[in-house]
């Protein structure tokens, strides 16, 4: 099968049989630019950011390294869905054709939302199935590349489908900030309690909620290490090992990143660490050298 990438997306020049194919779309939680998507087999809508009065498409308009720049400047960073106009514009590249999207959390974020609404304005030409991931970043990423993948070998909708919920099932998402002020910010500290884990060093520990809409604490660790070690365990017991990907992920902070993967590498053998830079958008939440450490099972 041979693709054509250009400014319509991707285009299908060489099918040798009469089935439908099915596009991949998704978004940027993904931690794909929108021209790295179209060169992996897949397009995505990117989310906004603003900072220092300022808005930008992450990745396409500014890095994560500069969006984190920004933030510690001072600048009070916020993030937005896609707009549903764009996304409905993306939808309209593949008519006739089988679009799935692969959203990141519904309640994490409005994106979900935002491509649902899209998939409504379309004419009679599209045909979209939306399918909230439950997770973002890291394992979001492998969902849609392996979906991606499955779409290139000519997997029909529903395997497709199928094969993401199974896959989404197995995710499981810690998160790791640096500054509490981030957590009593977003409303999931008080003042008081962020005020006395900076004084006495702790490191808190944020995950999924078991339907991937909020994040809520896990634990709290005195220091990084410790607390590594507390997710390390705590993905262990879930069965990480060979056949897995745990994503460390990080909002510019390289050396924390591998300090992470060293620890975990000694309680998870077999699996494999992709190290990438969080998404501005993410940043907006976990804060500047947060952390995040993401275990998905691999198909």
């Amino acid at each position: 099968m041979v693709f054509e990438i250009g400014f319509n997306g991707l285009k299908n020049i060489d099918r040798k049989d009469n089935t439908t194919m099915v596009r991949i779309v998704s978004d940027t939680s993904t931690l794909y630019s929108s021209a790295e998507a179209l060169q992996a087999g897949f397009a995505v809508s990117p989310l906004s950011v603003t900072a220092d009065g300022r808005t930008w498409r992450e990745f396409d308009g500014i890095s994560a390294r500069d969006f984190v720049e920004l933030v510690r400047r001072g600048h009070l960073p916020t993030s937005s869905q896609p707009a549903v106009g764009e996304v409905a514009e993306l939808y309209s590249r593949f008519p006739g054709e089988e679009v799935l999207n692969i959203t990141m959390a519904d309640g994490l974020s409005g994106t979900y939302a935002s491509a649902v609404a899209a998939a409504e304005l379309c004419d009679g030409g599209c045909r979209v199935t939306v399918l909230n991931s439950r997770t973002l970043c890291g394992p979001h990423r492998y969902l849609v590349e392996n979906a991606a993948a499955m779409a290139a070998a000519g997997k029909t909708l529903r395997e497709i489908v199928e094969k993401t919920e199974e896959l989404m099932d197995t995710a499981k998402s810690y998160l790791l900030p640096a500054d509490f002020d981030f957590l009593r910010r977003g409303g999931r500290l008080s003042p008081l309690t962020a005020h006395i884990g900076h004084m006495a060093h702790l490191a808190p520990i944020m995950t999924q909620t078991a339907d991937g809409r909020q994040l809520t604490a896990a634990s709290v660790r005195r220091g990084y290490a410790n607390a590594v070690k507390y997710v390390g365990k705590a993905l262990r017991e879930r069965g990480v090992g060979p056949g897995w990907r745990v994503y460390v992920t990080h909002a510019d902070a390289e050396e924390k990143a591998e300090q992470a993967v060293r620890l975990l590498r000694e309680v998870l053998p077999g699996a494999e660490f992709p190290v990438l830079l969080l998404s501005p958008a993410f940043i907006t939440q976990g804060g500047p050298d947060c952390v995040a450490i993401q275990a998905i099972r691999t198909a």
